[in-house]
């Protein structure tokens, strides 16, 4: 199986895409000793050393690993971790029968982390970036900054690029404005 690596604009984060989908659900974070109960793929990556999230979405694990880790030690064992999952056939995240409902904090911890590794650093090649204000009752606010402010496509870049994403991976989440277009 073919695991394509992706860089991002934090040199701290790697995105790793193996070509067959390792997780079902939208999206899970995973940060801590707790969490990481919930995540067999999870835990064998942090077990490596150096690491410090995890973010599994159905078409790619995206690494954080501490500033004074190196991708070249890191890298092939993350991609062999992988593909021991892939291979065995084995659940990457832990399912429960009823999902609990997020507090508005793990939540926005989720969000956070799939805007960290899917859309600033497409925003970042562009020379913007996203800060996000806060999600309510469905609605996260956000705010594009340096050229993506003035951009004149910043609108539609924020439907159908940011949007579209976070709707697809978090689906509490059912629409993206912009700070200031509060009714």
């Amino acid at each position: 199986m073919l695991i394509n690596i992706q860089t991002t604009a934090d040199e701290n984060i790697r995105n790793f895409c193996p070509e067959k989908r390792i997780f079902k659900n939208n999206v899970a974070e995973f940060a801590d000793t707790k969490s990481l109960r919930k995540s067999p793929l999870a835990e064998a990556i942090f077990d490596l050393g150096g690491v410090e999230s995890v973010l599994i979405s159905q078409d790619m694990v995206s690494v954080t690993k501490i500033p004074s880790a190196s991708w070249e030690d890191l890298s092939p064992q993350i991609m062999a971790e992988i593909l021991d999952f892939a291979a065995t056939g084995a659940q990457a995240v832990l399912e429960s029968e009823t999902i609990p409902e997020e507090t508005p904090e793990a939540l926005m911890k989720k969000i956070s982390g799939l805007v960290a590794a899917r859309i600033r650093p497409a925003l970042n090649r562009d020379g913007g970036d996203i800060e996000l204000n806060k999600f309510e009752d469905g609605v996260l606010w956000v705010k594009l900054t340096g050229k993506c402010a003035g951009c004149p496509y910043a609108m539609r870049t924020l439907k159908d690029g940011v949007e579209k994403i976070l709707k697809n991976y978090i689906p509490q989440i059912t629409e993206v404005k912009p700070v200031g277009q509060e009714e």
